[in-house]
């Protein structure tokens, strides 16, 4: 959570957000909904009835999707915000009761000339979160 907050932090002072500024903050997250202006916006759902280890499989898509569109010179951006409206979402897209809202993403050229483009966000050490064990 501390690394969220950090990203978001950067992101801000980036934009020239200053904290407690809520209108800023409202509009920059109003942005994930207009697919950050990117041409292609979509919407990801899962069957409900997929066992757990299914979110892994899908995390696994959505990278190859990702990666797909970089060998096109296309960017993406995956944004977990649209989870939070799936009953909107559900509503207006015709979901059926059977699937879940996974996320969005965008999909598009990244504007590199946008500050939010240029952010570069910490990276834990793999040794912070990866054991080596010896064979």
């Amino acid at each position: 959570m501390a690394r969220r907050r950090k990203v978001g932090q950067d992101l801000y002072k980036l934009l020239d957000i200053t904290r407690g500024d809520k209108e800023a903050m409202s509009l920059q997250l109003a942005r994930n909904y207009e697919f950050f202006d990117a041409p292609i916006g979509l919407i990801f759902t899962i069957d409900r009835d997929l066992p757990v280890g299914s979110w892994l499989d899908y995390g696994g898509f959505l990278q190859s999707i990702m990666i797909a569109a970089r060998e096109f010179g296309l960017d993406t951006c995956p944004q977990q915000a649209f989870a939070k409206y799936h009953e909107i979402l559900t509503r207006h897209l015709s979901i059926p009761d059977s699937e879940m809202v996974v996320c969005g993403m965008s999909l598009g050229y990244a504007d590199m000339r946008a500050p939010a483009n240029r952010l570069e966000t910490e990276r834990m050490p793999v040794s912070e979160f990866v054991t080596f064990l010896p064979a």
